[in-house]
């Protein structure tokens, strides 16, 4: 049932498919002007749509411009994470990797169980890993890779992340997370264009998906949509180490 919900909605998603462009533009679109016309690309029919007037905020005292360039990173980045959320919340409600999880043989948390409750029995130390690399990424995205970039709030691209080179060359190899192999290094601007405001409405689809899919499982009948095919789960999907740490406790 669930991947017949997700093709369902991928085949959806193409309605959020932009229209291509006469004038593309891949650098960073710092002014509320700019937003205006990314909005039209994104989705003619709703237009720009900023009921809280974020785009004319000043954060941190940064200025305008800076602040529309930290708003546009977090969308893109969230947009991002949701999409792996949402297709790995599917996986994971049908298949689990078959090697054991922990040192100790122990197997990874059953299919039968919601994906939110296969976190729960995740072992603590194995969250603290995966909440370290993550702070790892985060900390190179802010830095620039070491230079490589300048910072999202003063002039690189939204959502374009720095590359691993300094990395790379003093401490191990990695690949770097966009295109590790370079396929996409002669792609045309026109191609870029269509295709980072294809991911920017993929991941505001995403994130709907992905908060269905836990506000179905948390609230019975919350999303009809889903009431065939969605588990009861008691927890809190917000406290990621309910039972096993707190801050408070």
């Amino acid at each position: 049932m669930k991947f017949a919900l997700l093709s369902a909605l991928f085949a959806s998603a193409s309605a959020f498919t932009a229209p291509s462009t006469s004038a593309p533009n891949t650098a960073l679109s710092a002014g509320k002007a700019d937003l205006e016309a990314l909005a039209v690309k994104a989705n003619p029919k709703v237009g720009f749509y900023d009921p809280m007037s974020l785009a004319d905020q000043d954060f941190w005292g940064k200025g305008n411009e800076q602040t529309i360039s930290f708003l546009r990173q977090s969308e893109i980045k969230h947009g991002r994470i949701a999409m792996f959320a949402f297709v790995g919340y599917i996986v994971q409600s049908n298949f689990v990797f078959p090697w054991a999880q922990t040192l100790a043989g122990a197997p990874h948390p059953s299919a039968d169980l919601v994906p939110e409750a296969q976190w729960d029995a995740v072992p603590m130390g194995a969250k603290w890993q995966i909440f370290a690399v993550i702070s790892m990424l985060e900390l190179w995205d802010e830095c620039g890779g070491g230079g490589a970039m300048p910072h999202y709030m003063n002039g690189r691209q939204p959502g374009k992340y720095p590359p691993f080179t300094l990395f790379r060359d003093n401490v191990h190899f990695v690949l770097d997370l966009y295109d590790p192999f370079g396929f996409n290094k002669n792609m045309s601007e026109e191609t870029k264009e269509r295709r980072l405001v294809c991911e920017l409405n993929n991941g505001r689809l995403a994130m709907l998906g992905i908060f269905g899919f836990l506000s179905a499982d948390k609230v019975p009948g919350s999303v009809p949509l889903l009431n065939d095919i969605a588990i009861p789960y008691s927890g809190d999907p917000m406290i990621p180490f309910e039972g096993q740490f707190s801050y408070f406790s």
